[in-house]
């Protein structure tokens, strides 16, 4: 059977109103009325859990009345915000073995036909050294038709945060090993990129990026189109809705539904299917 994953990044933050009036409620919301027609589906977070510190009170306080009624079936990356106080203790002692190995933050594991991978965006030069030759390994021992990789700092975006060219060596591996997702955070939007190479050129032997930032945090403007975009919004928050089939997969966004007091805009809508390599 397809295996249905949700994935959302940059999620809790109650500095302006309680957990269960937040947009982290909203979006987690979208997840659970869709959990009784896929009761094994998994949530994919992309970083920055809670704000602004990502402390474990934070952790308690904030994303557990939300988010956390997943925490069973999350497999989770680090954010930026998680390693305010240098070491991310917050972020690991919430999610356990979950978060992969204390102070890395990478792991694997296959589900549904596919091959999952988690990375870490925020190490020093001496642990993403490590990480890579991890990668390397990692993926020359699971040979997959279909992988997905995720982390919080994209490589490719037109959000407010500048291009993570730290990530382009591990862009590289996974495009050599035929992957073909990979999710980020980070900027406070939704964006789809056509599949690229590690150079940004449209390739269709390349990844496709979702930038999914819409988890809860507080939505942030575009700089101009950076190509090869090929839908973004920062207007509502929302979740990406994968469904992958063991040769290929679909995506829509779910978008939160504004209340009536809000700016009118149209809900965004963005679906489409496409095949493995």
């Amino acid at each position: 059977m397809p295996l249905t994953v949700f994935a959302a990044g940059d999620i809790a933050d109650c500095r302006y109103s309680r957990p269960r009036y937040s947009d982290a409620a909203a979006t987690a919301a979208l997840i659970q009325s869709r959990l009784a027609t896929a009761p094994d589906a998994l949530v994919l977070t992309l970083g920055d859990h809670t704000y602004p510190y990502g402390r474990a009170e934070e952790f308690t306080h904030c994303y557990a009345p939300t988010w956390g009624a997943f925490r069973d079936r999350t497999r989770p990356v680090p954010g930026n915000h998680e390693y305010h106080d240098g070491s991310a203790g917050g972020y690991y002692d919430y999610f356990g073995a979950q978060a992969g190995p204390r102070g890395r933050g990478w792991y694997s594991f296959d589900a549904g036909g596919w091959h999952f991978v988690a990375l870490n965006s925020h190490l020093d030069r001496g642990l993403h050294a490590e990480q890579l030759a991890w990668l390397r390994d990692d993926l020359a021992r699971h040979p997959a038709r279909c992988t997905l990789a995720w982390w919080h700092a994209p490589m490719y975006s037109s959000g407010g945060h500048p291009r993570n060219t730290k990530m382009r060596d591990v862009w590289q591996v996974l495009v050599e090993a035929g992957a073909e997702l990979a999710l980020a955070g980070h900027d406070h939007d939704y964006e789809r990129f056509a599949p690229m190479d590690a150079d940004g050129r449209v390739d269709p032997r390349g990844m496709r990026q979702f930038v999914v930032g819409t988890g809860g945090a507080i939505l942030t403007p575009f700089r101009p189109w950076a190509p090869p975009g090929e839908s973004r919004q920062a207007t509502h928050h929302g979740v990406l809705r994968l469904t992958l089939r063991e040769d290929g997969y679909d995506w829509a966004f779910l978008p939160v539904e504004l209340g009536w007091s809000e700016f009118a805009v149209p809900p965004p809508r963005d679906s489409g299917s496409a095949q493995c390599h």
